[in-house]
């Protein structure tokens, strides 16, 4: 059985387990990840692109779906993890890269995107036609979303049918900010209504049906909904049970499908174990661990500036800032301020903005010289506790050496520790 569809049905059994999803392209998360799911002897990880991130076109990273299949597959062989551990979805496909277009040449785009998707072996399809496009009217009536998801849905299959494999499972329904996240604060957030979820169901489901694509919504596994989560520049709207009480009861008397809740980065373990047992079985993930990767250079930088020589450092926290100011395309229409207040949302908004920067050559360049300065000259101990405290525990007891990447990955497995501990119901006993 898909392992995917496996892990639905045991959640509908009442096993209180979940799936982390993982949206990132940064080789050291991915890596982290892989590592992560070795030591704990993870049955699945999952990673995820988004439209934007992955497209035909090349997407912010550069790369195609096959080109992110075999950047990954690369970093497991390394790793020496099973591909068939590996799960890989595509996150918000739908015409969003794109809506500048009029809605069928996006759409047309959007089916292209989505084709290349399954081709490349992505079996974990999320079909978000939520956006407007040039001409079309804001919000977008949801006949017209639902009608722009059976369009994919149809590419998705038909490339399918000419690859082979595994079929492909499906995410309909979108409660969440465009991909990227929330451009400015959040005043107040509504819970998605029963009503409203069970309706989105249903109209999917009437759809599929009149289309001829029954059998695809028999792998249909999630519906994204809003269940009272979501995080700024500065704060975090923290998860709250009673609240999504209803919201939980309305998916229970589905069959075969459950919640997937997006912009679960900086909640609580306690929030996510939460959320999983209310059927939020599908936990998305992603500037929150790119947030723990910055959180990991800044110090090793620290330690940097303590331990080696200032004519020999990298500077990498320089370097990055520098080159963001450079190059504000991916930062200014999410930062309003000047001055100390966008010196700060820079470094530590908690939407990460910065993440978009980690590929520049220049900053990897001086990540390069930073980890080449701290293994020829390796920091002691009591430096790197000052800095790095939760990751060089980690280091210890596994007896591995205090290298500058282990650090890195050990620090950003600290967040997905949580997640682990919520998904997993035999880490709660």
């Amino acid at each position: 059985m898909h392992a995917l569809l496996d892990l639905i049905a045991r959640h509908e059994r009442g096993d209180a387990c979940g799936l982390t999803s993982i949206c990132s392209a940064h080789p050291l998360v991915l890596e982290a990840a892989l590592r992560h799911a070795q030591r704990h002897d993870l049955p699945l990880v999952l990673f995820e692109a988004t439209c934007n991130q992955v497209n035909q076109d090349g997407g912010y990273t550069g790369m195609t779906p096959a080109d992110f299949v075999a950047f990954v597959a690369g970093i497991a062989q390394r790793v020496g993890v099973d591909p068939a551990r590996i799960a890989l979805g595509g996150d918000h496909l739908g015409p969003n890269p794109w809506t500048a277009l009029e809605a069928d040449a996006a759409m047309a785009k959007a089916e292209t995107m989505v084709a290349a998707y399954v081709a490349a072996g992505f079996r974990k399809i999320h079909l978000d036609c939520s956006m407007a496009c040039a001409g079309d009217p804001v919000p977008l009536p949801e006949p017209t979303i639902v009608a722009r998801a059976v369009r994919l849905c149809r590419a998705a299959e038909a490339a399918h049918a000419q690859a082979g494999g595994e079929p492909p499972v499906y995410v309909i329904g979108t409660e969440v900010p465009v991909p990227g996240g929330a451009t400015e604060a959040i005043e107040g957030l509504a819970t998605t209504t029963p009503a409203d979820a069970l309706a989105t169901i249903d109209a999917h489901r009437t759809a599929f049906a009149a289309a001829g694509l029954q059998d695809a919504w028999t792998r249909v596994i999630a519906s994204v909904v809003q269940p009272g989560v979501e995080f700024d520049h500065h704060r975090v709207i923290d998860y709250a049970p009673d609240a999504a009480r209803a919201l939980s009861d309305a998916v229970a008397a589905v069959p075969g499908l459950v919640y997937e809740a997006h912009s679960t980065d900086y909640q609580t373990r306690e929030a996510l174990a939460a959320l999983v047992r209310d059927h939020f079985a599908i936990l998305k993930v992603g500037p929150g661990l790119t947030f723990a990767l910055r959180e990991a250079l800044w110090a090793l930088d620290a330690i940097e500036r303590e331990w080696i020589a200032p004519e020999a450092r990298a500077g990498v926290r320089e370097t990055a800032l520098a080159r963001m100011r450079e190059r504000p395309e991916h930062w200014r229409r999410y930062y309003p301020g000047e001055g100390e207040a966008l010196a700060l949302d820079l470094q530590y908004s908690l939407s990460d903005r910065i993440r978009y920067y980690w590929p520049d050559p220049a900053i990897e360049a001086a990540c390069e010289r930073l980890f080449a300065n701290l293994r020829a000259s390796p920091p002691p101990m009591p430096l790197v506790a000052q800095y790095l405290p939760q990751a060089l525990r980690a280091l210890r007891a596994d007896r591995a050496a205090f290298d500058p990447a282990a650090l890195a990955m050990a620090h950003i497995a600290t967040t997905l520790d949580d997640y682990r501990h919520a998904c997993h119901s035999d880490d709660r006993r």
